[in-house]
């Protein structure tokens, strides 16, 4: 095997954070790709077999790029670009997703798509009037389209944002909640809570909600109305029934543009309940100004555990599948067993 020697250089106020708290970043490069990677007053030298030490060089000079753009160099930005470089072999890719700002959080932090995945989401986003947004938790769907409609609203493309889901327990029995009417679905609610404080701030937001230009409120709240002019995120709508998904699909009015969230995999309805988000899939495409986009594992961006119990659960249930499949051909050709062809 050929063995290649590759040089990065870095400026010295980028060091620490392209290298990571306690080397880990470079350290992940070096199991990953088996080289060995060491700085020499900014210059990195890279030695191993040639195309590995090629490929941690393409790493380090995209992440260092990202760092010299103002961003804190996180562990999935590392195994983001790692996975791009070894399986598609896609230069420049976070370069390209960076380069797009949706708006920022009240801390001044810039709220940005971090895969390929996402970005795909927030374009189709911009283009279509509805748009699916389907995958694991942890891949940004909410969050992403939280800040979509706040900057619509910020830019008067909008009058108001109306962010809906089902209330409908995690599998558990909560019995009667204390208080009023909102306060027993706020805590159905509180995820879309989350993001709009953190993007808008608690003040702009009370204020808005207060006129009745923010609302947030539970999916059956949507009945008998007519959305116009308003953006309207539907968000864990694989706990819809089919009734309700077409109730919700038919508030749309003029103006508005509709984002749907769901998972798949994590359904809080009854066993024998089939899911609306599962029917619209399957009703609706094909139609003009819809669009479906579906995020995988690769698009976590919470914690890098999340991911792997991502993948762990995606080929647990498609093993599962393939097993269920499989039974219930055994059972057909079974029962064919013994049957005499008449003349």
């Amino acid at each position: 095997m050929e063995t290649g020697v590759r040089e990065v250089q870095v400026s010295a106020g980028h060091i620490q954070n392209l290298f990571g708290q306690f080397d880990r970043n470079v350290k992940k490069l070096e199991r990953q790709f088996d080289v060995s990677i060491t700085d020499r007053n900014g210059k990195i030298i890279i030695s191993g077999a040639d195309r590995n030490a090629e490929m941690a060089k393409n790493v380090l000079e995209e992440l260092n790029a990202l760092s010299e753009r103002g961003n804190n160099i996180e562990d999935q930005n590392v195994d983001y670009a790692i996975a791009m470089c070894m399986e598609e072999n896609k230069s420049d890719v976070l370069l390209e997703i960076d380069k797009d700002c949706i708006c920022h959080t009240v801390s001044g932090k810039p709220v940005k798509p971090k895969t390929l995945g996402q970005k795909q989401y927030v374009d189709s986003i911009r283009k279509n009037m509805l748009v699916f947004g389907l995958g694991p938790a942890g891949t940004g769907k909410t969050y992403l389209a939280m800040a979509m409609a706040i900057t619509a609203f910020k830019n008067q493309e909008v009058e108001r944002i109306i962010l809906t889901r089902p209330a409908i327990e995690a599998g558990e029995k909560l019995g009667f909640l204390p208080g009023d009417l909102q306060s027993k679905v706020d805590p159905y609610l509180r995820p879309l809570y989350d993001a709009l404080y953190q993007i808008m701030g608690a003040e702009s937001f009370m204020k808005n909600m207060e006129k009745g230009l923010i609302e947030v409120a539970p999916l059956a709240y949507m009945r008998g109305r007519t959305l116009d002019n308003a953006y309207i995120i539907l968000d864990e709508a694989q706990n819809t029934t089919p009734a309700q998904m077409k109730m919700f699909l038919t508030r749309i009015g003029f103006g508005s543009k509709v984002i749907i969230t769901g998972d798949a995999s994590q359904k809080d309805l009854a066993p024998s309940s089939v899911s609306g988000l599962d029917i619209a899939v399957r009703v609706l495409k094909g139609i003009d100004d819809i669009a479906f986009c579906n995020m995988t594992s690769k698009d976590v961006v919470r914690h890098p555990l999340v991911q792997k119990i991502v993948k762990a659960y995606e080929v647990y249930e498609a093993k599962e599948k393939d097993s269920a499949k499989s039974r219930a051909g055994n059972r057909s050709r079974k029962s064919g067993y013994g049957k005499r062809k008449d003349n």
